[in-house]
């Protein structure tokens, strides 16, 4: 590869975030690859459990539980300082 800094691209040009496992969480950073964009469990490929997402400077947007890749349970979405702002309930029918 000529330019070996390149990130990994999606078919539609979609930089891939950066990712890593740690014990078990898969961790994906957000563009510059210096905060957390996700945390979570996977299995077979799957989100798995319990998840959260974060903004750039650091605060929880989202967080909410997967059952088999599919997201069940209460899910929580975070105003910009990190205070509850909406619930949502995903379960199944």
């Amino acid at each position: 590869m000529e330019n070996e800094k390149c990130d990994l691209k999606h078919p539609n040009s979609v930089k891939e975030k950066k990712l890593e496992v740690i014990d078990g969480y898969t961790i994906k950073y957000h563009a510059k690859g210096k905060t957390i964009w996700s945390k979570g469990k996977m299995i077979d490929d799957k989100p798995a459990g319990y998840w959260e997402w974060y903004r750039i400077d650091g605060t929880i947007k989202r967080s909410g539980y997967f059952e088999m890749g599919e997201p069940i349970g209460e899910w929580i979405t975070y105003d910009s300082k990190g205070e509850k702002y909406k619930t949502t309930n995903r379960d199944k029918d």
